[in-house]
Formats: structure tokens, sequence, C-alpha cells
């Protein structure tokens, strides 16, 4: 068995990644998501991660210093492509605060589908590294599609005000749906409350609303799921039971 003994947090030093610890990271990084997609981010030991990776703790720890840091890598793939998925669900040719009520939808039942991804995004929305990369490259997309809205805020006024959205989402993400608190409900509350403080006038943010509820987003987050993870095994080549080839 293995033993050891983690250091603090502040009394880890970051190492510069070279070139004889890029092996490493590969291999930390394809059992790391492996774990996190069957067993959960809680249930994947940092123990279990080092064997499996056939990494010392000190490699671990000088290349990613604790398991969130993984989580950080994990969320930075899973968050760059999220709009563009939305915006060819929506249509190109949709208003972009379609966009916005579509991929919101999409995240919120995925977590809905998948116990193990709805502790990913509660994890992710909760550790600061994480949290702070996706406020950071949400608050861009929500200048460009709410700036119209307010055109008085500046980008970093959207970064405060997704911090707060952000917030909320998590909320409904960590309250599984159950009795009067239906998908259907969760999500146009959600919608409401977000679209409200992005100054979106009444009757189109109701259309908007409108426009998710007339989509079978069960089927449409079961197919972003799948694609989700075909490109997470083939990006970090690994093979996971029931996923479609």
């Amino acid at each position: 068995m293995m033993v050891y003994t983690p250091k603090s947090r502040e009394e880890v030093i970051p190492m510069a990644l070279t070139s004889a610890s890029l092996p490493a990271k590969k291999r930390i990084l394809t059992v790391c998501v492996k774990l996190f997609l069957e067993k959960g981010y809680k249930k994947a030991t940092l123990a279990e991660i080092i064997e499996k990776a056939d990494v010392s703790y000190s490699t671990f720890q000088n290349i990613f210093r604790a398991k969130d840091g993984v989580l950080t890598e994990l969320v930075k793939f899973m968050f760059e492509n999220q709009f563009a998925m939305a915006r060819s669900e929506a249509g190109a040719k949709l208003p972009p605060v379609y966009v916005y009520a579509v991929e919101t939808a999409i995240q919120m039942t995925l977590t809905e589908l998948n116990e193990n991804l709805r502790e990913i995004y509660i994890e992710a929305y909760t550790q600061q590294e994480a949290s702070e990369y996706i406020f950071r490259e949400t608050a861009r997309e929500l200048h460009q599609i709410f700036g119209p809205y307010q055109p008085e805020l500046t980008a970093q006024d959207f970064y405060y005000t997704e911090i707060g959205s952000a917030s909320i989402m998590r909320g409904y993400m960590a309250h599984p749906c159950g009795g009067a608190l239906t998908l259907e409900k969760k999500l146009r509350l959600f919608l409401t409350m977000t679209l409200r403080a992005y100054k979106v006038p009444e009757a189109e943010a109701e259309q908007a609303i409108r426009f998710v509820e007339g989509l079978d987003i069960r089927a449409t987050a079961e197919r972003v799921m799948q694609t989700l993870f075909q490109a997470l095994a083939m990006r970090f080549a690994f093979s996971l039971p029931g996923i479609e080839e």
C-alpha cells in the first residue's frame, strides 16, 4: 500500500513543466478524467490516481499541486466549445440570447442525466481556480450577447455579474429535480432570473424561454453528453463503457 503525507497548499511550490514531465502529466490526466466520469470527482482518491497513473506523489504535486488542478484542466476542455455546441443546437440565424438560453439549459440538463457530471460541474463552480476560469471565459461571451442590452457595462462588469449568475446555476445544479421542481420549471426559473439580470426585455426573454421549452432538451443534452464523452475519450486516450463510437 502506498503511504504518503500531503503537504498543505501553501507549502507546495509549483514546478515548471518540462519535456520529461509531460508524459507523466498525460498519464495523470488520462487516469483522472476516466475516474471522474466513472466514479465521480470525490470518490476518485489521490492514492488511486497516483497508483493507476504510475507516478510518485511528488511528481503529481509538482505538476498539479492537488486534485483540483486536474479539475481545472478538465473544465477548460469541457467549456472551450460549450457556446459553439449551443449555437449548433439553437441555429446560427437565431438571436444570441437564444444561444445563452440553450447553452445554460443544456448544462443544467446534463447534471440531471448523469450524477458524476453533476458532481464535476458543482465542483467546477466551487473550486477557486476552476470557477475563476469559468467566470472569465463566460464573461467574454456574456459581453457579446448582452452588451447591446447594457451598453454602459464593461467586460469587467459582466465578469462580476457572471459570478452571481453562476452561483444561481450552481445552486440549481446542486438541487436535483424532484416533486414539484421539474426540469422544465427549474430551467424557466433560472432563465427568468438571469435574463432579467442582463436586462433582456420581458417579451424577448419569454420568447427565448419558450424556444428552449420547445426543444427536446433531454435528447439534446444526451447528444451533447455523448459528444463530450467521445471527445474526452479521444483527447485523453481512454475508453468508457456504453459510449457510442
